[in-house]
Parts: structure tokens; C-alpha cells; sequence
């Protein structure tokens, strides 16, 4: 299956989600006027296979990450990745879930506020077997607190946050009301 299909089929699945799935962010309310979730076109070019640095200062260590909620929430500092994007270099740092142990990647980029959420963005990295990661940003999605309150969010840490735009995966919902 091509890249763009298996694009295009996740973003089907998870359009159904918020559409119709009990679990999903959206109130009833929202889920009638759900037509789809806003993304940027495929970007190829941040599709990225990438090694993990793990060798810079705080690397294996635990660390609080603010939420929107107030609560702190545990990671552990994975590493870090090196790319460009949009012509510039970024460096993002990969954290580790302390309970599943999975990849995960919050972060701000130039697009914020303006064509993606005011707060930030979410990427999964998935480990492969020669060690490298892949990081595609064309997968990058909003938390649930871009639709409602009422979610414990994540915050980008300030390692996590660069002017550099990163056009790809979720748009900022923009029509869909909040909860106030």
C-alpha cells in the first residue's frame, strides 16, 4: 500500500472516530455538524526516518510536564531529533510514556495559533528495528482539549517549541465550537 493511501485511510479512520466513536472529543453537538477534520496536504518531505540522539544533557531522565488541567504528567527524555523543515533546522526532543512506554512528541511549531492549534500539536514516533525512528509528521495531531475542556492535555515544553513552521498532519479544528 502507497504512502498516500495509507495516509488517506488513516485520516478516514480517524474522521469516523470523532464522527461516531463514544470516546470521541466532540459533544454530541459538534458530532452533528462533523463533516471531517481540517489537515494539510501530504508532505512528503516530513515523512522522516530519523536516529534518536541519546546522548545530549538530560537524556533518561524523568521530567513534569504541564497540562492544560494544571496536573503535571511524567515522561521519560528519550532523545532528540535533528531535521529540516521549511529550509530551517529543528531539533525536537522525543519523550517516553512512563506507563506504556511509548513515543510520544508535543510540540509547538511556527503554524500555531495561525493554521494549527494555539497550544500545540502531537506526534507518536514509532521505533524501528535498526534502531531509527520514524517521524511522520504528516500524522501529527491536535489533543483533545483543541475541541473541549474537560481533558488533560499536555503542554509543549519549552525544549519543544520552534518558529519554524511544520505544514503537515492537523489543522486547527477552527469551525468546531468549544465547550465554555
Amino acid at each position: 500500500m502507497s504512502t498516500t493511501n495509507r495516509l488517506a485511510g488513516y485520516r478516514e479512520r480517524r474522521d469516523g472516530f470523532f464522527r461516531d466513536h463514544e470516546n470521541s472529543p466532540l459533544t454530541g453537538e459538534q458530532k452533528e455538524g462533523f463533516s471531517g477534520l481540517r489537515y494539510f496536504p501530504e508532505n512528503p518531505e516530513l515523512s522522516l526516518t530519523l536516529a534518536i540522539d541519546e546522548s545530549g544533557p538530560g537524556v533518561g531522565e524523568t521530567i513534569q510536564v504541564g497540562t492544560l488541567s494544571g496536573e503535571a504528567k511524567e515522561y521519560i527524555r528519550a532523545g532528540r531529533i535533528n531535521f529540516e523543515a521549511d529550509g530551517a533546522p529543528v531539533t525536537l526532543t522525543v519523550f517516553k510514556d512512563t506507563e506504556r512506554g511509548r513515543y510520544f512528541m508535543p510540540f509547538r511549531d511556527g503554524t500555531a495559533g495561525e493554521e494549527t492549534y494555539a497550544v500545540g500539536r502531537y506526534l507518536d514516533p514509532k521505533a524501528r528495528p535498526d534502531g531509527t525512528l520514524v517521524v511522520d509528521f504528516n500524522l501529527a495531531y491536535n489533543p483533545y482539549c483543541a475541541y473541549n475542556t474537560g481533558w488533560t492535555c499536555p503542554i509543549p515544553p519549552f525544549e519543544n517549541i520552534t518558529k519554524v513552521p511544520i505544514r503537515a498532519g492537523e489543522m486547527d479544528p477552527g469551525l468546531l465550537p468549544h465547550d465554555e
